[in-house]
């Protein structure tokens, strides 16, 4: 799964407004339809409070976090899947991403254009979910094409995959005639190989980010409700945010700042941290770090990661020739205060090949290559 973020939505729906707070680099945004023709892309920084938490227990000369690629996408609309609005292109973008994150409209704003000219999310969801469905229709039945001629395959091996995909295939089209999602649909870890190559948009995990504005940023209005229950159907997350709220805190100079300003309006942290940690998680990503006198930094690993492949994610040799790995949790470090102490408790851990490394593990790899 490629391992980055797409905003997706209607136009106007403030996509680059809050991919510029995002990335804190200005996305191109106006009020018209498709402005965003190629898709901006952003590095953006993993908000971890244990990072910090880390460097003051082990002061570092540098401090690095974790990062994740989010991807501004041109407005989808109706008809996108048949070529409208430039909708072919806008949808080979969002092939390419791991999630999407597909921004909603929930804010009333006579100055700003709503492309069907009235404020409905629960309207706009569809709208995007059907034109998804039919782009994921079209690819179902074109490999329904092929099927039939590897079903008469001299070769055995063919002619076994295509049995085996003929009923997925079958189940796949039924749900997306009727505008459903391909994620929906349970399957087991070989039939999900068996369409891998397709690479079905509606397979990916979707992520809600409902856009109000700054006189509800808690999301209590009956548009983020009806997006809430959208989401429950479908097993989806749901993010609240404010999107030009976001960028006036992205565009204060200093973080102290950015805190007198989430204290003033009664929040704990920004929306768009929320947002990065959701899709973060989505895409399957987790953190280990490594702490000493030159840096402490936030390493970004797939969860279920052995330790040789998270020592491979610092430098390939660390993974050719792995030969054990000192662990321990951070919390740990939190609790005792240092890893003198964490040593003296019996906390540091010798691990093999087949550990699995947790999130939050502080890690030194040993190697010979």
């Amino acid at each position: 799964m490629p391992l980055n973020c797409g905003i997706v939505g209607l136009p106007n729906v403030g996509k680059s407004t809050i991919f510029s707070a995002l990335t804190s680099a200005p996305a191109e945004a106006a009020n018209y339809p498709f402005c965003t023709i190629e898709p901006n892309v952003g590095l953006v920084t993993v908000p971890d409070s244990r990072l910090t938490r880390i460097a003051e227990l082990i002061p570092p000369q540098k401090l690095i976090p974790a990062a994740v690629e989010f991807v501004d996408i041109a407005g989808l609309v109706k008809g996108a899947s048949k070529g409208e609005g430039l909708g072919n292109k806008f949808l080979s973008h969002i092939r390419e991403v791991g999630v999407i994150v597909h921004v909603v409209r929930c804010f009333e704003n006579d100055d700003i254009i709503h492309v069907d000219n009235s404020i409905d999310p629960a309207s706009d969801i569809e709208t995007i979910n059907v034109e998804l469905a039919l782009a994921d229709l079209e690819t179902v039945e074109k490999r329904f094409a092929r099927l039939e001629k590897e079903a008469r395959s001299a070769d055995k091996k063919v002619q076994a995959m295509a049995k085996s995909l003929q009923p997925v295939l079958v189940q796949l089209k039924e749900l997306l005639q009727e505008g459903q999602p391909a994620r929906s649909l349970e399957l087991d870890e070989e039939q999900e190989a068996l369409i891998r190559d397709m690479h079905l948009i509606t397979r990916k995990k979707m992520l809600y980010l409902c856009n109000v504005d700054e006189n509800d940023i808690h999301g209590e209005n009956p548009h983020v409700q009806k997006v809430k229950a959208i989401a429950d159907t479908e097993s989806a997350g749901v993010v609240v945010l404010c999107g030009q709220l976001e960028k006036e805190i992205a565009d204060l100079e200093t973080e102290e700042e950015r805190r007198e300003f989430l204290d003033e309006m009664g929040l704990e942290e920004s929306g768009l941290s929320a947002l990065i940690r959701e899709g973060y998680d989505l895409l399957g990503l987790r953190t280990f770090f490594t702490a000493g006198e030159k840096e402490v930094r936030a390493w970004t690993y797939h969860h279920g990661d052995k330790a040789p492949q998270a020592a491979g994610v610092i430098h390939s040799d660390f993974e050719k020739g792995f030969i054990k790995a000192e662990v321990y949790h951070c919390s740990d470090l939190f609790e005792l205060g240092s890893e003198a102490k964490i040593r003296e408790a019996g906390k540091l851990r010798m691990e093999g090949k087949e550990y699995i490394v947790k999130d939050g593990d502080v890690m030194h790899f040993k190697f010979n290559v």
